[in-house]
């Protein structure tokens, strides 16, 4: 099986108390027994911490029958982001943006913009068409990707199957929209 990760993160560059949040999130997983509340080497990379899958995700998972959960096992932890982060896909990611008030393709600039935006000089991206002005996460991405400051990698979960309700209570808590990433590694 190849590596993934399933990412949620907030469409907003500068999440206001990113660390508290993350504190509030995790909280809230582990109390719905979801993770498990201390850090372990479950992390993707070798030794690299995260939260390891606890019995009770599969009350906010729809797995087909047939499908288990990676309980146990090695790289299946969550680990939580609170440090600026350009989350996308690793592999095919074609960088396309489009602006949303005047529809032109624009990825080309907005990516290149992305030197200025990583270290926090800046949240926003005007527009070299039309000029319109917004937080990043505000123009129009065909392949789902998100730049913040907070985000929650969920390593080789079946986040494809995560319910409707879990991710609009975990938009809710946020107190933002929230895009969704998957990646393959």
């Amino acid at each position: 099986m190849n590596d993934r990760q399933f990412i949620i993160a907030p469409q907003v560059s500068s999440y206001p108390g990113s660390r508290t949040q993350a504190r509030k999130i995790l909280r809230w997983l582990s109390g719905l027994g979801v993770v498990e509340p201390q850090l372990s080497a479950c992390g993707m990379r070798p030794g690299a911490l995260g939260y390891a899958m606890a019995p009770g995700a599969e009350r906010v998972l729809d797995l087909p029958v047939g499908h288990s959960l990676p309980l146990g096992q090695p790289r299946s932890g969550l680990e939580i982001v609170t440090d600026r982060c350009l989350f996308m896909p690793e592999r095919d990611f074609e960088k396309e943006a489009g602006c949303p008030h005047c529809r032109r393709e624009i990825g080309e600039a907005l990516f290149e913009h992305l030197e200025t935006w990583m270290p926090g000089e800046t949240d926003n991206f005007e527009c070299p068409e039309c000029a319109f002005e917004d937080d990043i996460n505000g123009f129009i991405f065909p392949q789902p990707c998100a730049f913040s400051d907070l985000g929650f990698i969920f390593n080789n979960w079946p986040g494809e199957y995560f319910l409707r309700g879990f991710l609009d209570e975990f938009s809710d808590r946020l107190g933002f929209p929230i895009r969704q990433v998957r990646v393959r590694l």
